[in-house]
């Protein structure tokens, strides 16, 4: 048998935001939609008023553009076509008030806004590989276009330009790989139980869910056990709240040492752990659990220099042949395993009598 993954590999999305993460992603593209769509609004009265109607003109339909996809952002199932297809026409729009005529020399500025919105809505290397390339076309296109001076007021100038510019970039860089970091480090906190390192609760029912729901889509089985450590109350009143701990990692261990690297194991509560067996019958499960339970009575907890044994209870039940619904699969664990404790515990119980 293999050791099993964490279940952030397992069952949760391994590429793109994840479910919190995304809603701020699509959040913060709305907000940008508005505030971009309304900017041009003003821009475009302005231009009109300066005469230049045709780019007030391409501002008024980029504007109402823009207002309607922030209201459709609300439905896209994919938000990165989305982010690429709004920030390569902005980044190319401020390439060309770099160059249009009579362009000013101020509006270098929202080349600065570039690595910001890129990193924010891209993450930490797209970010970086959409950036610095329209980054330094638009430091070549402002040299050209303001004449290269070599004396020192020109190179002080060009120097401020560049350097504030890739201290931006540098910052952004930084700030993007620190926060996605951080914010990994607390999604496997969420998703795991501290004290066992298996899967918190939350997270072994949302795997629940997609199995069910992977299972009904290829037509294939999905085993669940539920198990609960027998007389654990005893071994904590014995030998201590520390020695009750260290059991449930030792049993977490030894049923690590068996399953699958498919297989998932939760933490319920208390002494109380589940085990999901994708893609399989209770044929197969049948074997593999009742190992499971010899495993652990086979294996005491070494503490203080003492031997602890441990034993558990198991109650098995199948998708769909037990239940729908990961309620009616619980149900059936559940009455299952009570009464593997009423038959005088340590066993496996996979079926209700005829």
């Amino acid at each position: 048998m293999y050791h099993n993954s964490d279940p952030e590999q397992l069952y949760e999305p391994s590429t793109g935001p994840s479910g919190l993460e995304e809603a701020d992603h699509r959040l913060l593209m709305r907000l940008i939609f508005v505030c971009t769509g309304v900017t041009l609004g003003v821009f475009c009265i302005l231009q009109s008023l300066a005469g230049n109607y045709w780019l007030a003109i391409a501002e008024a339909a980029a504007c109402g553009l823009l207002l309607w996809a922030s209201h459709r952002l609300k439905r896209v199932r994919h938000l990165v076509p989305w982010i690429f297809a709004y920030l390569i026409p902005t980044f190319c729009f401020i390439l060309y008030i770099i160059v249009m005529p009579k362009a000013s020399a101020s509006a270098f500025v929202w080349v600065y806004l570039m690595p910001v919105m890129a990193y924010l809505l891209l993450g930490q290397w797209r970010g970086f590989l959409l950036s610095v390339p329209f980054m330094l076309l638009a430091t070549l296109m402002y040299l050209y276009m303001n004449h290269l001076r070599l004396d020192a007021p020109g190179l002080i100038d060009i120097g401020n330009g560049i350097f504030c510019g890739v201290l931006v970039l540098a910052f952004m860089h930084l700030y993007e790989g620190r926060r996605a970091d951080a914010y990994k480090q607390l999604r496997r906190l969420a998703l795991t139980d501290t004290l066992t390192g298996v899967a918190s609760r939350e997270s072994f029912q949302r795997a629940l869910q997609r199995c069910i729901q992977e299972s009904a889509r290829y037509d294939t089985r999905l085993v669940l056990v539920v198990l609960d450590v027998d007389h654990f109350k005893l071994i904590n009143d014995q030998w201590g709240h520390e020695a009750g701990d260290k059991a449930l990692q030792h049993l977490c261990k030894c049923l690590r040492h068996r399953l699958r690297a498919t297989d998932l194991i939760g933490r319920l509560g208390g002494e109380e752990f589940g085990i999901l067996l994708p893609f399989t019958d209770r044929f197969d499960a049948q074997p593999l659990v009742e190992a499971l339970c010899q495993e652990v009575a086979r294996r005491p907890l070494e503490y203080g220099g003492q031997h602890i044994p441990l034993s558990a209870t198991f109650g098995l039940a199948e998708w769909p042949t037990d239940g729908l619904d990961a309620d009616e699969l619980y149900r059936c664990t559940d009455r299952r395993l009570y009464r593997g404790k009423a038959e005088g515990r340590n066993r496996l119980v996979h079926s209700d009598p005829a």
